[in-house]
């Protein structure tokens, strides 16, 4: 009888790893998660403290100024809706989880990004891994969010930055790396230096590629957050979790809608921004 290979110990590393890490830097994730949790409160107080028709009034206004009339009759439209639905709470929260998640994974990705276009090694090591993160099951990022952050919007906004963070670096890369090799050489022969050949040629040119990166960060982030109603994220996506759990197909419908009209909502206004940056240049 051929006697069974003994099992890679991978689960029991990676549990130990995690161990090690809550136990001696449990410090720092504590004041991290602190920290995170004051702001992810004092946004959402802030947006509540505001009238629901001024709120709508004032992202509607956003809308006109960075996307145009339609985009703005819409938003406006979509979230009178929501707030007829009785929906606004939850709504206000789960854009209040995205916005703090896209900046942080755009403050993360975007210099990350350029660091790979610019360096071949470091492009080298990234693109492997941004490989693997996104191939990654959206449901696996939200099992080491737990141990160092507890169930809650924290980890929910852990998880999601670390789940939408990979279209910003690409994209940041295949902008700066897109860039002319002719309007580089000529730069050059002007004598600029790489910090000038940055800022003033390859990032300019880059924009619109890396707004689409930000684009599909805010996509990924919206998706992200209503996953991660499981642990607790609450919002939009803690009602569909809601409806699941009390068998209420109706209103799991109601917040599922909600969740499409804040996603066109983000989804089009940023997608205006990529052409207005891509008409300029």
């Amino acid at each position: 009888m051929d006697m069974p290979l003994p099992k890679f110990p991978l689960g029991e590393g990676i549990e130990a790893l995690i161990d090690f890490f809550t136990h001696h830097f449990a410090f720092i994730t504590k004041g991290l998660s602190r920290f995170t949790e004051t702001g992810i409160d004092a946004l959402v107080d802030g947006m509540l403290f505001l009238p629901p028709w001024l709120l709508i009034l004032i992202f509607a206004g956003i809308a006109l100024w960075l996307s145009g009339r339609r985009i703005a009759i819409f938003a406006a439209g979509g979230l009178l809706f929501i707030w007829n639905l009785g929906l606004w709470e939850p709504t206000v929260s789960t854009i209040a989880l995205v916005l703090i998640a896209t900046l942080v994974a755009v403050a993360i990705g975007i210099p990350i990004g350029i660091m790979a276009a610019l360096f071949n090694g470091v492009n080298r090591v990234t693109m492997p891994v941004l490989d693997f993160m996104q191939t990654m099951p959206a449901f696996v990022y939200l099992i080491p969010a737990i141990p160092f952050f507890g169930l809650g919007p924290v980890s929910a906004i852990f998880s999601t930055v670390i789940f939408a963070m990979p279209p910003a670096i690409r994209l940041t890369c295949l902008g700066i790396r897109q860039v002319p090799e002719e309007l580089i050489e000529a730069a050059d022969a002007f004598g600029s230096t790489r910090r000038q050949k940055l800022f003033k040629l390859q990032l300019p040119l880059a924009t619109p590629t890396i707004m689409a990166g930000v684009n599909q960060t805010i996509m990924l982030s919206l998706s992200m957050v209503v996953i991660a109603a499981m642990i607790g994220a609450g919002g939009l996506g803690g009602e569909v979790w809601k409806a699941i759990q009390r068998l209420k197909p109706g209103m799991g419908f109601e917040a599922g809608l909600g969740v499409v009209i804040v996603a066109i909502i983000l989804d089009r206004i940023t997608q205006k921004i990529t052409t207005r940056k891509s008409v300029n240049l």
